[in-house]
């Protein structure tokens, strides 16, 4: 079992991971004493496959639980679903103390964080991560939000969890896409922070793929520091830190809201929007053939798109700038001068943005 910290002052919490961890949930969950009555938020196929494990932990332990079940589907990220999620929590939230669990991936952790930061101005909430990109990224580091027809994750907040709880035993029964699409965000933490990591991931992709429990640990535990580091030092996004997180994410979101969330997932949009960024660096100058082929070639070991189909470059640039990093027309992509070597460029020419897009089809 690993334990790194997010360090934010009071706000600090605590990211526990490891394997066959969750009989201690309940110690972790007493010492932050936020409540007895947990308002558990998941999606059905979670709900059959560990739904009883962690209400028998948790009603072990004298906790009151009430199970929410949403649509796996990134169409549950919309103020409709969260405005459903909300009433039926203030139907549970009588004479109770109650927390929110997120128990789930992506689009679970993202609705669970954001009605945890609107529901009475804010109450507490612990990420139960059950994917690989939930596990590595997106459980960690308070953003959430939900998204609206023109753009993804334009309505949402910083707020941090009370604790994030990484128990591996949950990838087990992740079928291969679920893998690749967790193993793009620690490709892209690789490229940006850790040449090591970089290295790793080339070695030990079969490993990885079979799930082999030392390295998955790996991956978690190294991105899992990564991310804590970043986001105690640039909690929102002031100093410009953390926006190298979002190397690859901007033409990526537009891939999947040009595809209506439903032609590519998280992982795979982020896989092709980081060739892209790729293509851009080496269009200005930024990074040698060679290592734009090496990142091409370890995207592809992990069975993840290069090529996009499907969708046109017109709805991904309409989708493009819609992007929430926009400051009036000026938008700031993130792209590299080598493994390890981020940069945040801002106001690129657009022709060269659409040729990047152009380079992926």
């Amino acid at each position: 079992m690993r334990k790194i910290k997010v360090n934010l002052g009071k706000r600090s919490y605590d990211i526990i991971s490891g394997k066959g961890i969750i009989n201690k949930l309940p110690l972790y969950l007493n010492r932050l004493a936020i409540g007895r009555d947990a308002y558990i938020i998941t999606n059905p196929l979670l709900k059959r496959k560990y739904g009883s494990l962690l209400l028998k932990v948790l009603d072990k332990a004298g906790f009151n639980s009430r199970v929410k079940i949403i649509s796996d589907s990134e169409r549950s990220k919309s103020l409709r679903c969260a405005g459903s999620v909300i009433k039926d929590l203030a139907r549970f939230d009588r004479n109770r103390k109650v927390f929110i669990i997120a128990f789930g991936g992506g689009v679970v952790g993202d609705l669970a964080g954001f009605v945890a930061s609107v529901y009475k101005r804010g109450i507490a909430y612990v990420q139960i991560p059950t994917t690989l990109l939930a596990q590595v990224d997106s459980a960690i580091g308070g953003k959430c939000a939900v998204d609206l027809d023109s753009g993804k994750n334009l309505v949402g907040a910083f707020y941090q969890p009370r604790l994030v709880f990484s128990e591996v035993n949950f990838l087990k029964t992740l079928d291969k896409r679920q893998i690749a699409s967790g193993m793009a965000e620690v490709i892209k933490y690789a490229i940006i922070k850790d040449n090591n990591l970089f290295r790793y991931l080339e070695n030990k992709h079969k490993d990885i793929f079979r799930a082999k429990d030392t390295a998955l640990e790996k991956i978690i535990g190294t991105c899992s520091a990564i991310k804590a580091v970043i986001a105690s030092c640039d909690e929102k996004e002031v100093s410009g830190l953390r926006t190298i997180l979002n190397f690859g994410h901007t033409i990526g979101h537009a891939i999947e809201s040009a595809g209506g969330y439903k032609s590519y997932n998280h992982g795979e949009a982020v896989a092709l929007g980081m060739i892209a960024a790729v293509d851009l660096s080496r269009r200005l100058g930024l990074i040698e053939i060679k290592i734009g082929l090496r990142i091409e070639n370890l995207i592809k070991l992990y069975g993840l798109p290069v090529k996009l189909k499907g969708i046109s470059s017109a709805r991904i640039i309409n989708a493009y700038f819609h992007d929430k990093k926009f400051v009036g027309r000026q938008n700031r992509l993130v792209l590299i001068r080598g493994i390890a070597k981020p940069v945040i460029v801002r106001d690129i020419d657009l022709d060269l943005i659409k040729g990047a897009i152009e380079s992926i089809k």
